[in-house]
């Protein structure tokens, strides 16, 4: 099962890749309007270096993701393998990439997500998109 999700965001492919890729943006991307959300993330960008994110509502309630970095190709294009782990401790795998393509005066931001082991499991990822995207190019509209 595959995933796709895509977003303009009014700035040039090297703002919102850089953007990112920092440590506010990943902050952003995980983060949620809720008072207390939880993120924390530590990222080592090279190829095959690891971006950790730890994120929820409570130190409790925390879902972890593990990306190994497969390909980095500024400000183009990012492939990982994401390793995520749910409150159960179950955890799966899926192969993520993330597209930084000019339009518009501003960037095509695409993400695709593949490997998931059911629509279920696919269409529960699609819900917090819209608030990730939207958090992030308002992150980067500030700067």
């Amino acid at each position: 099962m595959n995933l796709e999700f895509e977003r303009v965001i009014a700035a040039p492919p090297e703002r919102v890749f850089d953007a990112f890729t920092s440590p506010g943006g990943q902050r952003e991307f995980y983060g949620q309007d809720d008072p207390g959300w939880i993120v924390e993330s530590r990222c080592d960008l090279r190829v095959g270096g690891v971006w950790s994110i730890a994120f929820g509502p409570s130190r409790g309630e925390l879902y972890h993701h593990r990306h190994v970095f497969e390909a980095i190709e500024r400000p183009r294009r990012i492939v990982m393998t994401t390793t995520e782990t749910r409150l159960d401790g179950s955890s799966f795998q899926t192969a993520l990439e993330f597209e930084f393509a000019p339009r518009d005066g501003g960037t095509l931001m695409t993400m695709r997500q593949s490997g998931f082991e059911s629509e279920a499991l696919r269409d529960e990822h699609t819900r917090g998109l819209p608030n990730a995207f939207a958090r992030l190019a308002r992150s980067i509209e500030r700067s």
